[in-house]
């Protein structure tokens, strides 16, 4: 029996210094980017004041957070990837709650999308930093006194007015119950600008989508 023990403890020991192999797309196999940007006051809504999320307390501050930096083919997407990275460390995965919220989504965000970079876990969450710090996020929305109610469609050209490399079909507005949900952005792997797969660019068509102000 001790020998049993010791057997299965050596076998745990050695699986968990191994590196993770994930589901069946082959990493670093895509075309471009998705850089999904959330607004966090409906997440808040919706989702987040139910689970007491820290980004969603009163004076946190977030408005257009990152909701992942996902890899693309030109019709479709990977996910959960055949990688040979390891999986990035608690201290990696909290240091991105700044602009993905928490750990816990950023660990998600890395398990399901980023192993699809084909980068180290560390390099993954740079180029995530890299993609955020290239856009620019218009100053309107960080300023709302009030929600207010308003056609997605400007909110895309908020952002296309602020980002003058980007074209039309590279932006698209997603709502989720009557709320302006997520802005996003297609990139090339070297984060430049670029026009979104068909299967991407499916805007809301709201005139009347509430958008809550930041906390």
């Amino acid at each position: 029996m001790q020998m049993i023990k010791s057997f299965c403890c050596a076998a745990f020991l050695a699986l968990s210094a191994t590196p993770v192999f994930a589901g069946s797309d082959p990493a670093g196999e895509f075309d471009y980017y998705v850089l999904a940007l959330s607004w966090t006051p409906s997440w808040c809504e919706e989702a987040g004041d139910t689970r007491n999320a820290p980004q969603c307390e009163n004076n946190a501050g977030y408005g257009f957070a990152v909701h992942g930096l996902w890899p693309q083919y030109e019709a479709g997407w990977p996910s959960y990837c055949r990688t040979g990275a390891r999986d990035p460390t608690r201290g990696q995965t909290n240091a991105m709650a700044d602009l993905m919220g928490s750990g816990g989504s950023a660990w998600y965000q890395w398990k399901k999308h980023g192993r699809c970079a084909g980068l180290p876990a560390d390099e993954y969450f740079d180029t995530v930093r890299a993609a955020y710090g290239a856009v620019n996020r218009p100053d309107v929305f960080r300023n709302l006194p009030d929600g207010i109610a308003l056609p997605a469609s400007v909110v895309e050209a908020a952002f296309l007015e602020a980002n003058p490399d980007m074209v039309a079909d590279g932006v698209t507005v997603t709502c989720k119950e009557s709320r302006i949900q997520e802005v996003r952005i297609c990139l090339n792997k070297d984060l430049s600008p670029r026009a979104c797969g068909a299967d991407t660019l499916r805007d809301c068509t709201l005139q009347d989508a509430v958008m809550d102000p930041i906390r």
